[in-house]
């Protein structure tokens, strides 16, 4: 498909699969920002004995606010990251309420773990902190419609339901927070524009998911970027991958299919998860000729643009803050405090010209810089962006 009709087409592919996956209320893993160890330290957290909660209309006003956490995996490194940025903040808040009138926190982590599996488990854990009746209840989602029930269960026990880094279908959320996965694509897009003549007909092969609106909004973003700066293309195939197996199914059916050098210009892959699978099978097989573009900021992915390897631009997202903004926020609405519908955490565009510019997942967000390559937005700014509540 071509350039400028071609937007249409695939779009149309994304919004027809993600309406009969929300209608199904299909129970599929989802991604997140970037792998750990999920089996084992699920199996643990899932034996723990639940904290008793008290409800939120007779809390002491010295007793600590419970909320119920929903991780999603400790299988990628990304959502790790996340996990380490809320408890931090947990910790931060417990210290200063120690010496203050102010309530501490108590956690009551969940993992669902990976696969089908871990989505029905995730179904449970919420429904059992719908009915411990804790104070809030923050949720990573597996997937973006199988917590719908739960959600609307939480409405109607009066529990707020703060979602991050993917969006819950159904239902009403107090908040959701997420990287800007829509601009982490647009500026995997704008990149490529910038890296090849504009007449010149692009083969690209997409590995994405669209299963979930992280990666929806991913993919959106990279072919908007391709039609806003009027760059031709031609979108070979779509395969499907957000972890290393998938990573490495998608990696060798790529090479099946276009076994020869010179058939494949771009390769964008909707996060390092499944991406970096994909990158090793390529370069192992002396595939450098190929543009890879990708998503998440992933240690290895930083790595590869460092050497040279084919990883042309890593749009990384700040994990770390994500959950740190996620925790703050919710201990600002159960303080009372009001808070914006969603907030977005910026994303970074890891390049040969700006990677000694971003120092990891944890790290403080970079200076502003004018980027050196063509863009219509030329400045880069790591500004937070805050929706308002609107009006009913």
């Amino acid at each position: 498909m071509k350039s400028h009709g071609g937007k249409a087409k695939t779009c149309g592919v994304y919004l027809i699969a993600l309406i009969v996956l929300c209608g199904a209320l299909l129970l599929i893993t989802v991604p997140g920002c970037g792998q750990g160890d999920s089996g084992d330290r699920s199996a643990i957290e899932q034996q723990r004995s639940p904290v008793p909660a008290t409800d939120s209309s007779q809390r002491k006003e010295d007793a600590p606010f419970v909320i119920g956490v929903l991780y999603w995996s400790m299988n990628i490194p990304g959502q790790v990251a996340m996990r380490t940025g809320l408890e931090a903040v947990v910790e931060k808040i417990n210290a200063e309420a120690s010496g203050s009138s102010l309530p501490a926190v108590e956690l009551v982590p969940n993992v669902a773990g990976d696969g089908e599996e871990g989505s029905e488990r995730q179904i449970e854990q919420m429904n059992e902190l719908v009915r411990q009746k804790v104070d809030l209840i923050i949720a990573q989602p597996t997937d973006i419609a199988a917590l719908s029930q739960s959600l609307k269960m939480a409405n109607q026990a009066g529990i707020p339901v703060v979602a991050y880094d993917q969006h819950i279908l159904g239902g009403q959320l107090v908040c959701f927070l997420t990287s800007d996965n829509y601009r982490a694509g647009f500026l995997g897009g704008e990149y490529v524009a910038a890296s090849f003549p504009a007449d010149r007909d692009v083969c690209v092969v997409l590995v994405e998911y669209p299963h979930v609106s992280s990666t929806v909004a991913r993919v959106n973003g990279f072919i908007d970027a391709l039609e806003s700066y009027h760059q031709t293309y031609n979108i070979l195939k779509t395969y499907i991958a957000v972890e290393p197996i998938g990573g490495a199914k998608a990696g060798a059916e790529i090479l099946r299919d276009y076994p020869q050098r010179g058939t494949i210009d771009v390769i964008f892959a909707v996060n390092d998860g499944g991406g970096l699978a994909v990158v090793k099978a390529l370069e192992d097989a002396g595939r450098d000729e190929i543009f890879f573009a990708c998503i998440d900021g992933d240690p290895l992915s930083v790595e590869n643009i460092r050497r040279g390897g084919i990883i042309r631009i890593d749009c990384a997202q700040f994990c770390g803050e994500l959950g740190a903004e996620t925790m703050r926020t919710a201990y600002r609405l159960l303080l009372g405090e009001e808070i914006g519908e969603e907030i977005l955490i910026p994303v970074f565009p890891i390049t040969r010209e700006t990677v000694d510019m971003y120092h990891g997942w944890t790290a403080p967000m970079p200076e502003p810089f004018r980027k050196p390559w063509q863009s219509t937005s030329p400045q880069w700014t790591g500004e937070v962006t805050n929706i308002k509540r609107r009006e009913q």
